[in-house]
């Protein structure tokens, strides 16, 4: 087999393969062989017919084109580990010529990972702010267990306040014109913490038991239904009960009451245990982030056009995925975020991505940093614990999926090249 390497643009590359004539020859009869035994013909049985009739019945350039798809595998394997290529994506034939009892000659497009020049990665010296837990968190984090923990108590002998729950019906028009899922019967809104069209739960504080009134209230610019973008609107309002919040008295039973505490000083020291570690987890993080940040933009790499649009049409189906389960539609946040801003932001976001993958990839490379088994079993581990899954069926899972098995293999490359970045670099925080 003889191979030329032909550049064509950028990290874009011909592999230009002549395969002599015995290989397709063999390959061309493993061909007819392979058919044959799929393909009923009057008078054979299966596997039984000769090469002439199997040719006449088939065509010639179905096996040919048979015989190559089997080739060239192997073929384009050799060629790429001959060459010492760095392919990053699967090539693919453009061109071939077949005549049986020939030399073959095919050309093979392949897309090469783009040169990273590395700057400075070691030895840096950084700060990042600290992550400063607010001198009343621990009350704000009781406050919250205090509403978790609060009952409702029905008012009958004054005006709903801010704090309270409105159960209401309510009916809205626009324009003259009913709104589509704009009414309710017995809805319960929450006054202080509503979010509903701004000026809706405001209008309705100061009302009494049975009132029957209407509210006017303007949609958002940035409404996601157009025809309401900006509108003003009218609601009929109708107010069946009023709720009032009762919390719990703070004290040594309410720490009983929501975890395995005596007193009240027991669950204060949880609470700032937890803050204190969240303070240290973010640090972490951070710290992390900013190494990794100063590393990437210190490094050189040309990225072809070809691969941010391939990486940006990822990112794009990855993102309508998850508006589609949010029930929200692709089409209605272009019309309202803009097409060109929103494919803007998913170039910018391609192009990151694909230079943080390219440096960790150089970094790894140039430090021999290899993933062995006790990575995976690590990451596994902890994404059997985040998807409340058992180690063996989330393998069994991904033994379906190879795509999913490469992506955590990235993955968990990533962590020990961040950890080696840690270890390799200083950052204060301040």
């Amino acid at each position: 087999m003889n191979v030329n390497v032909e550049k064509e643009k950028e990290n874009v590359v011909n592999l230009n393969i002549t395969i002599p004539a015995k290989d397709a020859v063999d390959a061309y009869n493993a061909a007819v062989r392979a058919i044959a035994q799929h393909v009923k013909i009057d008078g054979f049985r299966p596997g039984k017919a000769p090469r002439n009739v199997i040719e006449r019945q088939i065509g010639v350039e179905r096996i040919k084109q048979e015989a190559i798809e089997n080739l060239m595998q192997k073929v384009i394997n050799q060629a790429i580990t001959e060459n010492n290529l760095d392919i990053i994506t699967q090539p693919y034939i453009t061109n071939y010529k077949f005549n049986v009892g020939e030399d073959v000659t095919v050309t093979v497009k392949a897309e090469l990972r783009p040169e990273v020049t590395l700057g400075q990665y070691k030895g840096l010296n950084l700060e990042v702010k600290d992550a400063v837990i607010e001198k009343d968190a621990v009350q704000k984090q009781l406050d919250k267990l205090l509403e978790q923990h609060s009952t409702q108590e029905t008012v009958i002998d004054r005006a709903t306040k801010d704090t309270d729950i409105a159960v209401i019906d309510f009916e809205g028009t626009c324009n003259g014109e009913k709104i589509q899922g704009g009414d309710a019967k017995n809805y319960p809104l929450d006054l202080g913490n509503s979010n509903f069209i701004p000026g809706f739960a405001e209008q309705i504080v100061g009302k009494n038991l049975n009132d029957e009134f209407d509210i006017k209230v303007t949609f958002p610019e940035e409404y996601h239904d157009e025809k309401l973008k900006g509108q003003p609107a009218t609601f009929k309002i109708k107010i069946n009960e009023i709720k009032e919040r009762k919390l719990p008295e703070l004290n040594d039973e309410f720490a009983q009451k929501v975890g395995p505490f005596k007193t009240l000083d027991e669950l204060k020291a949880d609470i700032q245990k937890y803050l204190d570690n969240q303070r240290e987890r973010t640090n972490k993080q951070n710290s992390e982030n900013e190494v990794f940040k100063a590393v990437v933009e210190s490094a050189k790499v040309d990225i072809p056009q070809s691969m941010i649009d391939r990486e940006a049409n990822s990112l794009k189906d990855e993102y309508k995925r998850r508006l589609a389960a949010q029930g929200i539609d692709w089409d209605v946040l272009v019309k309202a975020q803009g097409e060109e801003q929103l494919l803007g932001n998913l170039n910018e976001d391609a192009v990151l991505r694909i230079k943080n993958s390219l440096v960790i990839d150089k970094i790894a490379k140039e430090e021999q940093i290899k993933l062995e088994q006790k990575d995976m079993e690590t990451k596994l581990t902890d994404l059997g614990m985040a998807y409340g899954l058992k180690p063996q069926d989330l393998i069994k899972q991904l033994g379906q999926n190879p795509d999913l098995i490469a992506s955590i293999s990235q993955q968990a490359m990533n962590d020990k090249v961040r950890d080696f970045l840690m270890q390799n670099n200083k950052v204060e925080v301040k």
